[in-house]
């Protein structure tokens, strides 16, 4: 496994005065992934209460890589990165701190997630995001010495997260995402073995036992990051969640509790509950019994056939295939074009949005 190497870090000239600089940035960032719904959000906000570590919230620099095929100076690039879904405003990024020629996306990224770090003073600088699921062991080529944490849980209880999240998220609520949910499991796990294979810094854990038993969880975490836990991790008390998007499906890791067990009605359809067990139970044949981990199917489930995952497979890559152009035509088109096109989605989402919410109070 590849071991971090430090480096010294810039100390603002405001507290050159009083101290002498001692603290040294990691040379390899931290990355937390898992997929949407699995406690990612909730892991980050655990993990930035360490005055050591200062990961940011879905920065998404990878998912921008067509943005920096070509080079561009960072006056060009930044207000492109912040359109796309605001990450230098909502981490309060200075932007004029940026040297202009910081060219390419490893060292855009560097570059504004040590920024980051530093304002907290941390030395453990990254970022956490269910997007990169598909994309880990590109950021390993960037950042050869990088250290992963990859959260699992059980692919019923993600879509039936993303299922409760869509009646109110329209992300969410976009056809086929139960789909990409399901198959992007297995495609993280298949990224994970390769980081395993190739010997680089990762640490696996289930959501389950981050939520049931923090402390431990928590603990081995600090010891993989090599730092001592800190109490404050264990609460979600005085966490930072700035830079946490708004909705109700981020209402869970905003409160000041960590909700280990949750009595809800079952919202997966039959026909889509039996999807997932099939599909369970073909991964444990092909994994020996090994994976997917605390995932529930019925005595009796056979696995997927080759036909149904074979049209599944075409379906989800028809899916991740659109999810794909939209960073790439993104790049091409001017911010002012960009904002507005936001605009007039985020009043048509509103307008939308109306007529469930006055049908919400009827009943």
């Amino acid at each position: 496994m590849t071991t971090a190497v430090d480096m010294k870090m810039d100390i603002p000239s405001s507290e050159q005065n009083s101290r002498q600089p001692s603290a040294q940035m990691r040379q390899g960032p931290l990355f937390v992934v898992g997929m949407w719904r699995s406690g990612t959000s909730l892991l980050y906000a655990l993990l930035n209460q360490h005055p050591r570590i200062g990961l940011m919230y879905e920065s998404d620099f990878p998912l921008l890589a067509p943005l920096f095929l070509l080079p561009r100076k960072s006056s060009s690039w930044i207000p492109k990165v912040d359109s796309w879904n605001g990450a230098l405003t909502r981490h309060k990024i200075d932007a004029a701190a940026i040297p202009e020629d910081t060219v390419g996306l490893p060292n855009a990224f560097r570059a504004v997630a040590e920024q980051y770090a530093r304002k907290k003073g941390a030395t453990i600088w990254g970022c956490k995001s269910p997007n990169y699921y598909d994309c880990m062991n590109q950021l390993a080529d960037w950042f050869p010495n990088a250290k992963f944490i990859v959260i699992w849980r059980d692919p019923a209880d993600v879509c039936r997260s993303i299922v409760r999240a869509a009646k109110k998220s329209p992300w969410f609520a976009r056809p086929g995402m139960d789909l990409r949910a399901l198959l992007g499991c297995h495609r993280m796990k298949q990224e994970a073995d390769q980081l395993v294979r190739r010997g680089a810094a990762i640490h696996q854990l289930q959501y389950d036992d981050l939520v049931r038993d923090p402390v431990n969880t928590l603990t081995a975490i600090c010891e993989f990051i090599g730092v001592p836990i800190d109490p404050k991790m264990n609460s979600l008390e005085d966490a930072d969640r700035s830079a946490i998007y708004n909705g109700d499906h981020h209402s869970m890791v905003k409160s000041a509790a960590i909700v280990a067990n949750r009595e809800r009605t079952e919202v997966l359809s039959l026909e889509w509950k039996k999807k997932v067990e099939r599909y369970v139970v073909f991964w444990r044949e092909q994994y020996a019994g090994k994976w997917p981990v605390n995932a529930v199917a019925s005595d009796g489930t056979r696995p997927a056939s080759l036909f149904e995952r074979t049209r599944d497979r075409m379906c989800h890559r028809l899916l991740r295939s659109f999810d794909l152009t939209v960073p790439v035509l993104y790049s091409l088109v001017p911010v002012k074009i960009w904002q507005k096109y936001r605009q007039f989605k985020s009043r048509y989402q509103q307008v939308a949005a109306k007529p469930c919410e006055s049908e919400a109070v009827i009943r």
